[in-house]
């Protein structure tokens, strides 16, 4: 009877060491992004982009691989309220904000981030203060940070015309259905080009904001994960040989 106890004892403990280690894995968590080139987007039927090949390398340096194929591709709204509401969410590239940094846990930085509001050049639109945004239409992503800085502005939303991919916006700009475009100025020029126009026709005629890109976590997700991946960024980071000599860098070359 003492060896079955024992026997059953030492097979509930292996249990429980390995749902921790089940627990404490990174691949494990639901990876969510969307197209936001060159951050994060899709070519040929693979997942690439800064943000994406920094977090395989960074979950590889942790001792947790994330596969690409793991990584979801949703609208930016769904990610954002699955991250917001369902634990161990991870969403990204995910400017971090004052007003976003409560909601979530955060593990980066990714890259630097401006978030403008664009104009057509022939539209001879000029913005010095941000009372004047209001005047115009400004086309958003729902739920992007754009459209999260143009409400804090102070811009009423009959002002605001919200869309949910960026195509439909490069579009909308460009025949005049909105006469401001409130993204990420890199994002927002990549998808430009890939709708056949000229980057040089488009102005960036106002600056939201300068940040960072980060992954941001559910608030329920693990402390120890979050930083494992930041472990693993770092890694990601370090110098090789000279300072400049980083992986990161490598990884910055393919797309900037």
């Amino acid at each position: 009877m003492f060896y079955l106890k024992g026997t059953i004892t030492a097979l509930a403990f292996s249990l429980f060491l390995s749902s921790l280690s089940y627990a404490n894995e990174l691949n494990k968590l639901m990876f969510i992004t969307e197209s936001y080139p060159p951050y994060n987007f899709e070519a040929s039927g693979l997942l690439k982009g800064i943000a994406v090949d920094l977090l395989v390398a960074a979950s590889n340096k942790a001792g947790s691989p994330l596969k690409r194929n793991q990584i979801k591709v949703y609208p930016w709204a769904r990610g954002y309220r699955a991250t917001l509401e369902e634990p161990n969410h991870v969403l990204f590239s995910t400017t971090r904000t004052k007003e976003r940094d409560p909601l979530f846990k955060w593990a980066g930085p990714i890259a630097k981030t401006k978030i403008v509001l664009l104009a057509k050049n022939d539209s001879g639109i000029k913005i010095n203060t941000p009372e004047e945004i209001a005047k115009y239409t400004v086309g958003t992503i729902r739920d992007d940070v754009g459209e999260q800085l143009v409400k804090a502005l102070g811009v009423p939303d009959s002002a605001i015309k919200p869309s949910s991919n960026a195509d439909s916006l490069v579009k909308k700009l460009n025949t005049g259905r909105v006469n401001l475009w409130a993204y990420e100025e890199n994002v927002a020029r990549w998808f430009i080009k890939k709708n056949g126009l000229q980057s040089g026709d488009f102005s960036v005629v106002y600056t939201l904001k300068e940040a960072e890109l980060y992954y941001a976590f559910s608030k329920k997700t693990s402390d120890e994960l979050i930083n494992q991946l930041q472990k693993g960024i770092d890694e990601v980071k370090k110098a090789k040989g000279q300072v400049t000599d980083t992986l990161y860098n490598d990884i910055l070359s393919e797309y900037l």
